[in-house]
């Protein structure tokens, strides 16, 4: 049931000791980090990404990868669509008294979309397409800058398509601590959503409170729960496509079927063989701590297992997964059947991969559209409804010793005899 979530806390102290350099020395204090800690050296560059650097990334990808784009885009924005509840909800409780909510689309919100282990234009869609469907007026994403201190090009193309023109080359601590505070090029904004490594997972823990951190997304995991109907080989690709992210990432794979679980043990090796080297590396690191193959005496103790350990992605991974998707209690996102590998909900398939991970699936969501709105609560009241409420109001206030209370209700009571 470890997972490396649980690491974070060791590194707050840490990350506080940043969060205040920042905090104290603004523009400063970001650039220098990124020096140390991203080997960037952002020179004269500002800051924020410039308008002509969102054309020139366009135009250096190739039509093949921004058809692909494209083809993601309409289908997270038709999946996230359908999130889009009415503005405001209303009850008649009777007698002049109407409650309700109005629900809202935040001021702003920074969005972080990491780098380091690779690019992600995938997360920048995940995060900006629920944002302008809820009708943010200020998404900011903010993104580690590569070597050279340019902003990876298909993130820059995202952002362009769905109408985000505020990115800053920024990532790490000191992008939290910036969005969380303010600095000279970076204004604030009350939420930060969106993946990272420990240390930016340690950050929005520590500055819980300043800003709301949101769906507490850190390192990947998966569970895939198997009968047997699928060959060996597939269940083994798919078990590596999590494992591959990084070597805290967890990847499991559960059956009743002691003979296959071997088969999918013998598959995978060379499988792994097969990737580049730095993959190859992450998936060993993981295998040899956290990632693992299990047996389980029945698909009931397969499922009771996921449900305790309520894991960021579960594949069932059956030709008649049904029965067992009814099960499921606990898990970020659900991949069911044979033909649903945890690939398509990560890039294209219109589901949001930006997922509860550590267990906290248990009670947080997959991300959405709820994430970028706020709700607050309404009352209307006429004297009808208010000569009703009073007694009750001012009784209880009294019971609950709040005597201020009650002469608000009493007062109104009085001038009205």
């Amino acid at each position: 049931m470890d997972r490396s979530e649980a690491e974070i806390s060791d590194l707050e102290g840490y990350v506080r000791e940043l969060i205040a350099q920042v905090r104290q020395g603004g523009d400063a204090a970001v650039r220098a980090m990124t020096l140390r800690f991203d080997g960037v050296d952002l020179g004269d560059l500002p800051l924020r990404v410039q308008p002509e650097e969102f054309d020139r990334a366009e135009e250096a990808l190739p039509k093949s990868l921004l058809d692909a784009i494209d083809a993601a885009i309409v289908n997270l924005k038709k999946g996230h669509e359908c999130q889009l509840g009415p503005s405001e909800i209303r009850a008649d409780i009777g007698d002049g008294v109407v409650v309700g909510e109005r629900i809202l689309p935040l001021d702003s919100v920074g969005l972080y979309v990491p780098r380091g282990k690779g690019s992600f234009p995938s997360v920048a869609m995940m995060l900006a397409i629920p944002a302008k469907i809820a009708g943010v007026p200020r998404p900011v994403i903010v993104t580690p800058p590569g070597p050279d201190g340019r902003v990876d090009d298909a993130t820059l193309a995202v952002a362009k398509r769905i109408g985000v023109e505020e990115v800053y080359r920024v990532g790490g601590v000191q992008v939290v601590a910036a969005l969380a505070y303010g600095t000279e090029s970076i204004p604030r904004v009350p939420k930060i959503l969106g993946p990272g490594n420990a240390y930016v997972a340690a950050a929005k823990r520590a500055l819980y409170g300043v800003i709301d951190p949101g769906t507490p997304a850190g390192p990947s995991e998966s569970i895939i729960l198997a009968d047997g109907s699928v060959p060996a080989e597939i269940a083994a690709a798919d078990l590596m496509i999590e494992a591959e992210h990084g070597p805290d990432s967890c990847a499991v794979f559960i059956t009743p079927d002691a003979e296959y679980a071997k088969a999918v043990a013998a598959a995978l090796p060379a499988l792994v063989e097969k990737l580049p080297e730095q993959r190859q590396n992450f998936i060993k690191t993981n295998f040899a701590s956290r990632s693992k193959i299990l047996w389980a005496d029945s698909m009931d103790e397969a499922v009771a297992f996921s449900n305790a350990f309520a894991p960021e992605h579960l594949e069932i991974l059956m030709d008649e997964p049904q029965e067992v998707f009814e099960k499921i209690t606990n898990a970020g996102e659900v991949m069911v059947g044979a033909y649903a590998p945890i690939t398509l909900g990560n890039f294209c398939a219109g589901t949001n991969a930006i997922l509860p991970t550590g267990g906290l699936a248990r009670a947080a969501s997959c991300l959405g559209v709820p994430d970028f709105q706020k709700r607050s609560s309404f009352l209307m009241v006429n004297k009808s409804g208010f000569d009703k409420l009073a007694p009750t109001a001012a009784t209880l206030a009294d019971y609950e010793g709040f005597p201020a209370h009650a002469a608000a209700v009493r007062a109104r009571m009085e001038s009205s005899q």
